[in-house]
């Protein structure tokens, strides 16, 4: 009841606020601007895996847990991402529109990365084959993207920029329970899995936190590197920090029916969500000591 009604319906109404806070303008600024969008989804696509890669095998994690790690860095950007770009002030259209390609694009990352882990777990398979679709669900996938995502943002960019229900005021508020929904989410996480994740800590707590904080940063370098804004870099670096945990234990459980393969995804699902907070107080504490210009 907690993982299939509330977490999508708490989800949905944080999508709601944003869009209170998003218009047109936003987006077609940021289709204007496809070298961010570009090095983002680069981010996401390439550098996610590789750093999963290199933190498994750094730390010697067991076969089940370096597997469990590489599928939730395969997965898409999750959905809190952009809220959290939000409350952070960076690009939340940026990272909106993210979020919905990156989902698109694990038609064919998914496929490819689970196939390869499949051969070096197994020994090996055609190198034609590495391309062949698994039974992803793509119906649930896009399905769920656009309930949870793109229809409550579209109503609430409707209701202010159209009716005009909602003045600044109302934004503020609505952006007050949407952050105490977020809150909620962490901790009914936890409550939920907790049995999973405190016996998984010990095994690759550490591993997620690297993914978390070393993807969030690698994102950010990439953005720096390319001399994007600095929100630009905020969307960036959280896009490449948090993934669609949820998709990863679907994969887990469904496609390899290996239940210990979720184990990571779990954690994950915890600690990403911790990491964001912990970004979210070292961005806005900067802002506030003058170090970061407010645009």
């Amino acid at each position: 009841m907690i993982d299939t009604l509330f977490l999508p319906l708490a989800l949905a109404f944080i999508m709601f606020s944003l869009g209170l806070a998003l218009r047109v303008d936003d987006f077609r600024a940021v289709l204007g601007k496809w070298r961010g969008l570009g090095i983002g989804l680069f981010g996401q696509i390439f550098l996610v895996p590789l750093i999963a890669a290199m933190i498994g095998l750094g730390l010697g994690l067991s076969e089940p847990m370096l597997l469990g790690l590489l599928i939730i860095a395969a997965c898409p950007g999750g959905v809190s991402s952009a809220f959290i770009t939000h409350l952070a002030r960076g690009d939340t259209a940026l990272s909106l529109i993210m979020t919905v390609i990156s989902s698109l694009l694990a038609l064919l990352t998914l496929p490819f990365i689970i196939n390869a882990v499949m051969a070096w777990q197994t020994g090996g398979v055609p190198a034609d084959a590495m391309f062949q679709p698994t039974d992803l669900p793509l119906g649930k996938l896009l399905g769920g993207v656009l309930l949870v995502t793109t229809l409550p943002i579209l109503l609430g960019m409707f209701l202010r920029l159209k009716l005009q229900l909602v003045g600044e005021r109302g934004e503020r508020v609505i952006s007050k329970i949407a952050t105490g929904f977020f809150v909620a989410i962490v901790i009914v996480t936890f409550v939920s899995h907790r049995e999973t994740i405190l016996n998984g800590l010990p095994q690759v707590g550490t591993a997620t936190v690297l993914l978390n904080v070393l993807t969030m940063l690698g994102g950010a370098l990439l953005a720096w590197a390319a001399n994007l804004h600095r929100r630009e870099t905020i969307a960036i670096a959280l896009e490449c920090g948090l993934q669609n945990a949820g998709l990863g234990i679907f994969v887990a459980l469904s496609l390899f029916e290996r239940p210990e393969l979720a184990i990571p995804s779990v954690v994950y699902a915890l600690t990403m969500n911790i990491g964001a907070i912990a970004f979210l107080l070292v961005v806005r504490s900067r802002r506030s000591a003058g170090w970061v210009a407010v645009p």
